[in-house]
């Protein structure tokens, strides 16, 4: 076992994880950031629709109408004073980018491009559609994720790339570092430190069929619950409506945004029946409700009525060509149609966890004692898709994600700086720190059972896809359950 001090961990390399590793390096912090993947690898990369802030590029915006929106679209289960820190922070955050190099699309007078999205409106929902998403074209993650590692090779942030995280020290209730394995050489690592940030990502391949990378399997969130400590809101998942059917890859909500439509086997525009005023630029959880109500009634496309056609063909192709290029390219690969010239098949996908490990809004961990109040967890950070500190509530609004990574992951350092010094002492790990961990990997890997662990999750996988979907019934939970 390797020994190894620093003053900051962090835990994942996506958006997140990079901006808390270079904003704790920026601070003066010895700082190591451990990733499973190669850092623009990371599932940042494949966020397509843009970063949401009130910067009234298109038309006079304020950052209480985005608080507003965010609010509402989270189903008001949303945690307000989280969500007025991004949302006010949010033209900080893009800026912040802009001037890191990010390439954004651009408006005729030079200004960042700014699309219509789901679920925004301005003057507190009385006045109409909000183009408040900043983009870059359609590949908006890819490029947020490249910036953000560029940033971070400029500091002495020190990476272990391909590095699996496997649990946390914990010692009297406090994190004090965490156990990792080299995936390369098989060598253990125990990496002790005054402060850790989770920045692990979402588990959407809990699910059968999802848009996440099959990287994205809740690791933080498991590292978490084995320490004993709590999961917030786990049953919140948000299904995006236009998954490509069959292959579940992501058509961006940006198709809508950019004046796409979804139409139904009888060829009607069904959403103006469920939402007439936003139509479909209602919230995805109300799109996502309105598809299934379709197919379960009989209005499905294909043979087998089960998926429903998302048009761009009554667009300008130059448009789209400018706008969504990756979404021609997607749906031609994965669909094997021209969505310059025909209809693109959809169906609700799962998505984006909301729910995750529990913060407040200076990303700090949060538990409960005896009495069920909150109390800190000392040495522990969470921020991104891993974390839940409400701010999406029950529905993420589209284009908040990469916006949630930026503002929470620059948080972690700003509280970091806030609650230690650079070089601060740390007390020594007790003799056994570590070992239950080991014993844990060597049980897995000495184990004699009779069914293969991709097995297990496959069969694991249909069931949640089956018994845990769009809509949930108690008979079909019990069902699943058993």
């Amino acid at each position: 076992m390797i020994d190894h001090e620093y003053d900051a961990i962090v835990v994942g390399a996506g958006g997140a994880g990079l901006r808390a590793a270079f904003g704790l390096s920026e601070a003066g912090f010895k700082t190591a950031c451990i990733s499973k993947l190669f850092p623009t690898r990371s599932h940042t990369v494949a966020a397509q629709g843009g970063i949401n802030a009130a910067l009234g590029n298109m038309h006079k915006d304020d950052w209480r109408y985005h608080f507003y929106d965010t609010v509402k679209g989270s189903d008001w289960l949303g945690d307000q004073d989280a969500i007025q820190y991004m949302t006010r922070e949010a033209p900080i955050a893009v800026r912040e980018l802009e001037s890191y190099g990010m390439p954004f699309s651009r408006t005729p007078e030079g200004k960042i491009y700014q699309r219509a999205f789901g679920g925004q409106s301005t003057e507190y929902g009385k006045g109409g559609q909000a183009y408040r998403c900043c983009a870059v074209a359609d590949r908006t993650g890819h490029s947020m994720l490249h910036t953000l590692f560029g940033r971070a090779l400029g500091y002495d942030c020190i990476f272990f790339v391909e590095y699996f995280a496997m649990d946390l020290l914990m010692e009297e209730g406090d994190c004090r570092g965490i156990m990792a394995y080299n995936i390369a050489d098989g060598t253990i690592h125990r990496m002790k430190a005054n402060q850790t940030v989770i920045a692990t990502g979402g588990y959407g391949r809990a699910y059968f069929s999802c848009t996440s990378a099959h990287t994205c399997t809740g690791d933080g969130g498991g590292m978490v619950a084995r320490a004993g400590l709590p999961i917030e809101d786990p049953e919140f998942v948000q299904f995006h409506p236009t998954g490509i059917y069959g292959a579940g890859c992501l058509m961006t909500e940006g198709c809508r945004g950019e004046g796409g439509i979804l139409r139904n086997s009888e060829g009607e525009r069904f959403m103006e029946r469920y939402a007439p005023n936003a139509k479909d630029l209602a919230s995805r959880d109300v799109v996502s409700r309105s598809m299934t109500m379709e197919i379960l009634e009989g209005r499905g496309v294909g043979p087998n009525q089960d998926h429903i056609y998302l048009h761009l063909n009554h667009l300008p192709p130059e448009s789209i060509h400018e706008r969504l290029p990756g979404i021609l390219e997607t749906a031609h690969i994965f669909a094997g149609v021209d969505a310059t010239k025909e209809p693109i098949p959809v169906l609700p996908t799962v998505h984006y966890n909301m729910g995750g490990i529990p913060t407040d809004w200076r990303a700090q961990v949060l538990t409960v004692d005896d009495q069920g109040k909150d109390v800190k967890v000392k040495g522990l950070l969470a921020a991104g898709e891993a974390s839940c500190s409400s701010v999406h509530g029950a529905n993420r609004l589209g284009a908040n994600s990469l916006l949630d990574l930026v503002v929470f992951g620059r948080r972690a350092a700003e509280t970091t700086r806030e609650d230690y010094k650079p070089g601060q002492s740390q007390a020594e790990l007790s003799k056994g720190a570590g070992e239950e961990s080991i014993a844990a990997l060597d049980k897995l890997r000495y184990s004699t059972g009779s069914i293969p662990t991709a097995e297990m999750r496959l069969e694991m996988q249909k069931t949640m896809q089956k018994y845990a979907a769009v809509f949930r019934r108690q008979d079909y939970l019990e069902e699943g359950c058993k």
